[in-house]
């Protein structure tokens, strides 16, 4: 794990930055600090604020379609004038699944006019997932993109949503122009809006801050997905914080963002970002590494929403005399590993990483104000960080029942206190709502979010992330960091991915480390002990992985989640074809390759570890 550290000094070698873009931190502290939930600060009052004031100016690109902000707030009014039509006021929410097109932030932006809150379904989700995820919300409606009929076809018929007209499609095309045909058993949505005024929807009772806008899902790599209520105020907060004081988005900016809108980086960070310019958000259904940017270049963007593992692709990449000919400066999202950090901002010429740190449910927020490396910056809510039992969510009590915080530099669980100016919003499910609640922490009362990450303090109360709890384990006698792990690997030059995890061995105590990687050569051409060889130098023993799985490939969710629990799941076990399974076996210096007689000798205790 890299060791930076963040000094006064470092603080004050910004400044220079931080006073060019003064107005802009002024202003956003108003937004991000902005109270009182009854506020009629909402995000249809954001997206109307800019139609005024940079009507003419672009909102949207998407492959060769431009909407100016003016065009896009008239196409919100229809949107919420026809939900009016059709019964829909505040309080009532609809499902969004559609993949990454206009029509997606059209139809959140018409729903918060009116108080309704869109749940953004995952687009690669299908089946039970699906249909679990849609009746935790209980929506009116479904507002199915045709681009993903296939998928909500299978669970249509078991749906019974309380609205006489509840599946609404939307036609793979642009439907500004053209409407297509709607399917038996489907209203087409497009078709209706457009016979409705461009006007503001005249509403009774108006949203206010403290409303539910959207409801965003976790991924369910660990279980079934949960619904996250997300309310204006995020919006606002993501507004102020990441668009005005991290990125001083202007008009001029075009932020490019192939992240999933169903995620809260995309919607809520991006979008709220531009929102705070009045600038232009780049859309793309699907993230390419090959074509990124050619779209930058395209697009003209100054600014892209990243996840650690875009930014991956994007250097293993060729390099290329045009590495540097582009005019993107800026990058906000989360997951940059240190190992990789420098190296993108060399070579791509970036110079604002407003890396964060924030959960769709969580009542806390991180952002790199100060533009350090290896960071995910400061945070105004009060939080601390507590010691915790190994490899679980569960911090250390004291003798009277309270925590106790880790000493600077060390790392800690996460909490952050609940409070009415933080509050946490939860999940639609109490059970799960309450599991996330930790009381009387430092004292009888409190209560406290509890994000169930570790962090440490790397000076003048800027963090940097450690690990999800639950991605470490304990090996020898000795905790091992999963992620630390990982970005030794990252740097051996020898691996394009790598997922580090524990997995119990029968007869052992704890669990042994175990990578799956993707190499950078052919599969067949990969030398473990290349591999061992540097890791052996950069690691203790305990942490060097007792097993490899080498494949071409690494599944992910639809936010560039691995599935670890699946990969763990499979274990060291030899039953998926193509894949290459390599064994360090006691006191021996190299990796052999498993056989499944080698690996029922493992099973069966013959070999000692």
């Amino acid at each position: 794990m890299s060791q930076d550290t963040v000094t006064a000094r470092d603080i004050v070698r910004s400044i220079p930055g931080i006073a060019r873009r003064v107005p802009s931190v002024a202003k956003g502290l108003y937004y991000y600090g902005a109270k009182g939930p009854q506020k009629p600060l909402t995000l249809g009052r954001l997206i109307e604020r800019n139609a005024a004031r940079h009507g003419h100016r672009t909102a949207i690109l998407y492959e060769d379609r431009s909407l100016t902000w003016r065009e896009f707030d008239h196409w919100a009014n229809q949107i919420a004038n026809y939900l009016m039509s059709e019964g829909l006021t505040k309080g009532d929410a609809i499902a969004v699944f559609l993949e990454n097109r206009p029509e997606l932030l059209a139809v959140v932006a018409g729903a918060a006019k009116l108080g309704v809150a869109c749940a953004m379904l995952n687009t690669s989700q299908k089946g039970k997932v699906l249909n679990h995820s849609i009746n935790l919300i209980e929506p009116k409606m479904v507002i199915v993109g045709e681009e993903l009929i296939s998928s909500f076809d299978d669970i249509k018929s078991s749906l019974k949503l309380d609205h006489p007209q509840p599946f609404q499609i939307l036609a793979d095309t642009n439907t500004l122009n053209a409407f297509g045909e709607a399917p038996e058993g489907y209203t087409n949505m497009a078709a209706k809006v457009s016979s409705h005024r461009s006007d503001p929807p005249q509403v009774v009772n108006p949203p206010t801050m403290g409303d539910t806008a959207v409801y965003l899902f976790t991924s369910g790599t660990t279980g079934l997905p949960k619904a996250a209520p997300g309310s204006h105020r995020k919006f606002v907060k993501a507004y102020g914080g990441f668009g005005l004081m991290s990125l001083a988005m202007k008009p001029e900016d075009v932020l490019y963002c192939t992240l999933p809108l169903y995620h809260g980086t995309a919607l809520l960070v991006c979008w709220g970002s531009v929102l705070a310019g009045g600038s232009a958000l780049v859309m793309r259904r699907k993230f390419s590494a090959t074509e990124f940017w050619s779209d930058v270049r395209y697009y003209q963007a100054t600014t892209f929403g990243y996840v650690g593992e875009l930014c991956r692709y994007l250097l293993n990449q060729p390099r290329s005399e045009r590495d540097l000919q582009h005019n993107l400066t800026k990058m906000i999202g989360n997951g940059l590993r240190p190992s990789i950090w420098n190296e993108f901002k060399d070579r791509f010429g970036i110079e604002t990483v407003a890396e964060l740190y924030a959960s769709s449910e969580g009542n806390i927020g991180f952002s790199n104000f100060f533009n350090m490396n290896n960071t995910v910056g400061f945070s105004t809510a009060p939080y601390k960080l507590v010691a915790f039992h190994d490899g679980t969510r569960d911090p250390v009590r004291d003798g009277k029942g309270f925590m106790q915080e880790v000493p600077k530099g060390e790392p800690g669980l996460l909490i952050s206190e609940i409070t009415k100016v933080w509050s946490f919003e939860g999940y639609t499910q109490k059970e799960a709502t309450e599991k996330s609640i930790l009381r009387d922490a430092f004292k009888k009362g409190d209560e406290w979010f509890n994000t169930g990450d570790v962090l440490k303090n790397i000076g003048c109360g800027h963090l940097q992330f450690v690990d999800r709890m639950g991605d470490t384990f304990r090996w020898k006698g000795e905790n091992v960091s999963t992620n630390e792990v990982e970005n030794i690997i990252d740097g051996s030059g020898l691996v394009e991915e790598a997922i580090v995890y524990g997995v119990e061995i029968p007869g052992t105590n704890g669990k042994a480390g175990m990578v799956t990687l993707v190499p950078q050569t052919d599969i067949n051409q990969f030398e473990p002990d290349r591999l061992l060889s540097y890791l052996a130098e950069n690691l203790p023993a305990y942490a060097v992985p007792v097993f490899v799985r080498v494949t071409d490939a690494i599944e992910k969710t639809g936010t560039f989640k691995y599935r670890k629990v699946d990969i763990q799941k499979l274990g060291y076990s030899l039953e998926r074809d193509g894949d290459e399974v390599f064994a360090l076996l006691p006191r021996e210096k190299t990796y052999t390759r498993l056989t499944p007689k080698l690996k029922q000798q493992i099973d069966s205790g013959s070999v000692q570890f």
